[in-house]
């Protein structure tokens, strides 16, 4: 009782929820002392960049100790797109915190960089059309090797948009629970959801992934390019963009022979270079080159309605 008193007396009240003092042993005083100034215990949970919600919170409730159902419950009470919603990044969460608090800081925060990235833009956050941008951003995020190739797939995807082309992307088709799932014909001819892009022409109705600012500003300032395809070295694990199908066919034959003549190499005779990138003009995109201008998104969907 004493210590109580002397503690809210001379110190103050500690915070609720955990704590963290940085030591084991203490004197009494410095105990009550940190009892009143430390903060909260933190554990850091990352976001990967091209994770889902599911994935998601699937590890969220693991390294929580957090109820899954719970969070997918509250989760579905705030969510404003299926996906899309939490920026992906590293966050450092307070132990303790429960479902709904977690989430609700989890989109609250996401939410405010996001409105704060769109007015460094845009001088305006519109929610309905930066989810737009998220959409796309999503895709590239799933298809781009690395970050330099974001906005080349970015290019890509508005390319064929703008053409009326389906966009025939594989990533598409990892939304949700079927994130790491690997696209085969039987999926991309089953699969009656709007996320497929072999089926539907247009972009899926929601982001299939929770996305990184590059490839959301990939998104918004795309390189100018004639890039209408791509297919993926595996030798490299970088893509190979061309303007034409007949260019495209090439690339891909030419894939094929790499591929069968590295398997007769020695390791050491080859290096994995993923940060070139294969393209027929030399490009070296970057991602906040001020030579690009941000898509006007709003026009390019009404002339492919």
């Amino acid at each position: 009782m004493v210590d109580s008193l002397y503690m809210r007396f001379f110190l103050g009240y500690p915070q609720s929820g955990w704590i963290d003092l940085k030591s084991n042993k203490m004197t009494k005083g410095d105990f009550l002392y940190k009892l009143t100034t430390s903060k909260a215990a933190l554990k850091q949970v990352t976001l990967i960049p091209g994770e889902t919600y599911f994935d998601f919170f699937n590890k969220v409730s693991l390294e929580l100790d957090l109820s899954y159902d719970k969070l997918i419950d509250v989760y579905d009470g705030l969510k404003f797109r299926d996906d899309g919603n939490i920026l992906a990044e590293t966050y450092s969460i307070p132990i303790g915190m429960d479902e709904q608090y977690l989430v609700y800081y989890l989109i609250n925060h996401s939410q405010r960089k996001y409105s704060e990235v769109s007015k460094k833009i845009f001088g305006s956050y519109n929610q309905d059309n930066w989810y737009s941008y998220l959409i796309v951003a999503s895709i590239i995020q799933k298809e781009a090797a690395n970050i330099e190739e974001m906005p080349l797939v970015a290019s890509v995807i508005y390319n064929r948009l703008k053409n009326s082309m389906p966009l025939q992307m594989d990533g598409t088709l990892k939304y949700g629970e079927f994130s790491k799932r690997a696209i085969t014909p039987a999926i991309i001819q089953n699969d009656e959801s709007r996320y497929n892009t072999y089926k539907y022409k247009g972009l899926p109705e929601h982001p299939i992934c929770n996305v990184s600012l590059t490839a959301l500003i990939s998104a918004i300032k795309p390189k100018n390019t004639e890039f209408l395809y791509f297919v993926r070295d595996k030798t490299t694990k970088t893509h190979i963009f061309s303007k034409t199908y007949r260019e495209h066919i090439n690339n891909i034959n030419y894939t094929k022979q790499q591929e069968s003549y590295v398997k007769t190499l020695p390791k050491e005779q080859y290096i994995n270079d993923s940060s070139k990138i294969h393209t027929k003009n030399n490009i070296e995109p970057s991602v906040l080159d001020e030579s690009t201008k941000p898509i006007d998104i709003k026009a390019l969907f009404d002339s492919i309605k």
